[in-house]
């Protein structure tokens, strides 16, 4: 029995990957959607999910993005669906990068924000850089049919 496509509309399949699904995945997630509608069906997961950081949510707010509908997601939630293309954004400090079987495999390093430290701005600017980074990557990577 063939695996089961991970969402029911008319985009390439996505899925994001990393370890908690907090900051980069939704991130990415969501600009993926916003930028492409209709085109790509994003989704998002961690092997060890946790609460979605509020600067994450800050800062697509602020570039006017919804988040309405973003959470943490783990991987078991897509275990037995295939993806069209299926994305890493660990950084080389995090042993523990999932693997998760079938489509295209692309990895790509972003800093994480969330241990970024210093003042609240300076913080905020780290989170800031994270979402233009991952803004332009998908921009440059995906605006061409994936």
């Amino acid at each position: 029995m063939a695996p089961k496509k991970a969402t029911r509309g008319t985009g390439s399949t996505f899925l994001f990957l990393c370890r908690h699904n907090a900051v980069r995945l939704q991130m990415a997630e969501v600009l993926l959607r916003t930028r492409f509608p209709g085109r790509y069906e994003p989704a998002s997961a961690g092997i060890a999910p946790s609460g979605i950081h509020p600067l994450a949510i800050a800062v697509l707010e602020e570039i006017g993005v919804s988040t309405l509908g973003l959470r943490p997601k783990h991987v078991e939630e897509y275990l037995g669906r295939s993806f069209d293309v299926v994305a890493t954004v660990c950084g080389q400090d995090e042993p523990s990068c999932p693997f998760f079987p079938g489509g295209r495999q692309i990895h790509r390093v972003f800093s994480d924000p969330s241990s970024a430290l210093g003042t609240d701005e300076e913080r905020l600017a780290a989170f800031r850089n994270t979402r233009n980074e991952i803004d332009s990557w998908i921009g440059d990577a995906f605006g061409a049919r994936c």
